[in-house]
């Protein structure tokens, strides 16, 4: 269907945001009834300019959002991102180009504030790769049969000195910002948790009329030191007489393995509990490890999850560790033509790297392309997780000299996945 002229796409202001919020929660199939509770929710998240409505007459029949955030890029470096949130075309209105001239404004006006990136968490895979976005983390969540794993039943606590508390939702707004810090600044691909994500995730600002208050355990070092917090829920089942409770987790974050470890036995030995759910962990999580029979954790779901927009390809790499001895020690080069029809991002780019693991990146190079790729491409390789050599096999990148898409993997890949614990 062709695009209709008198779709008039507008920032929303305080008058209209009782119908932008029917209009997200008609996108998302949820009830078109807006709450009194549900307009104060989004009233809190509302940024002037920032939230955008597309309206048929007075009618509002898409939404789009973006806030202002930090990925973390590794070796305790961030860069400022746009985040893109609430994104949703009415059924009445679809095929129209109107996700198309949302997503351009907003892109221009993240480039024009000075962003490296935008990034957004995909509800479908096939949207996003025309507007420039590839995936640039995975998730996976894991279900714990938790009498098959093999764990000590007389587990009373971590064998490291440290402990493990119950503490309610006041501890985790106190206790959560900093430790969550702490996992950032280490984990390529974790993005920034402001003082509104702690209150939607104690209760504190609500999105519906009821709230059913989880369980909140802290574990504390030998040495007092808060290194893991989780957030969990149980049911009650009972067959003939014996329990079958499932834990599951909202989310757990954990700055040092010890404590990771301890968490998760924990959440294993607790009296009925005999599956546990752990949520959306890392690709290449710990978890399945950390148990005597690692098969008693069972794989429910991978995909793709943080996908990024390079709007600032200089900035970006240069933002981000390197191991410079996996580059060849000497410091090592490497051309990059990056393709990028909206015109963000593309151009000629030498990437250089020092011994040292300090990246350089030069635009507007005369030498010859040895790598050509689609900025969505660079997206998915930028934070390590891909691999050049695979999307060569796969068509969607080109080497322009043999052993270019080997250099790249070199360069780019980390010791371990990146991973966006967060979605929003």
């Amino acid at each position: 269907m062709t695009p209709r002229a008198d779709i008039d796409i507008r920032a929303v202001n305080e008058d209209g945001l009782r119908e932008w919020t029917r209009a997200l929660q008609t996108g998302f199939l949820r009830s078109p009834e807006v709450t009194d509770v549900g307009l104060e929710a989004n009233r809190g998240a509302f940024r002037p300019g920032r939230s955008l409505g597309a309206f048929d007459g007075e009618r509002c029949v898409a939404t789009f959002r973006s806030f202002p955030q930090e990925l973390s890029v590794g070796g305790g470096a961030t860069v400022p991102a746009d985040a893109v949130s609430n994104v949703t075309v009415s059924p009445t209105h679809r095929r129209r180009g109107i996700l198309t001239r949302m997503m351009a404004r907003d892109l221009a006006a993240a480039k024009e504030r000075g962003d490296v990136v935008a990034t957004l968490i995909a509800a479908e895979y096939p949207i996003y790769g025309r507007y420039g976005f590839g995936p640039a983390t995975s998730t996976s969540a894991w279900t714990i049969d938790v009498p098959r794993a093999g764990l000590d039943p007389r587990w009373a606590g971590p064998a490291d000195g440290g402990r493990i508390d119950l503490v309610d939702a006041a501890d985790v707004r106190k206790l959560g910002p900093e430790l969550h810090a702490r996992l950032a600044r280490q984990q390529p691909g974790a993005v920034s948790r402001d003082e509104r994500w702690w209150q939607v995730n104690t209760g504190v600002v609500r999105y519906g009329e009821s709230w059913d208050e989880p369980f909140y355990a802290v574990y504390r070092s030998a040495d007092g030191e808060v290194d893991g917090l989780v957030s969990y829920e149980a049911d009650d089942k009972w067959d003939a007489k014996q329990p079958h409770d499932t834990a599951d987790v909202n989310w757990l974050i954990a700055a040092t393995p010890g404590a990771e470890r301890a968490l998760w036995q924990y959440l294993c030995s607790i009296d009925w509990i005999t599956k546990v759910k752990t949520g959306w962990r890392a690709p290449d999580d710990l978890l399945p490890f950390f148990l005597p029979d690692p098969r008693a954790a069972r794989l429910t779901t991978h995909a793709d999850w943080l996908w990024v927009r390079l709007l600032d390809v200089v900035r970006a790499l240069e933002a981000r560790p390197y191991d410079g001895h996996a580059a060849g020690g000497g410091g090592r080069g490497l051309v990059l033509e990056v393709v990028d029809e909206a015109g963000f991002a593309g151009g000629r780019y030498r990437l250089e790297v020092s011994p040292e693991g300090v990246g350089s990146c030069t635009p507007g190079v005369r030498d010859a392309a040895e790598l050509t790729l689609d900025v969505r491409e660079l997206a998915a390789l930028w934070l390590g997780d891909e691999s050049a050599v695979r999307l060569a096999a796969l068509g969607r990148v080109r080497e322009e000299r043999a052993g270019a898409a080997r250099m790249a993997d070199a360069l780019l890949r980390t010791s371990r996945r990146p991973w966006c614990p967060d979605i929003f």
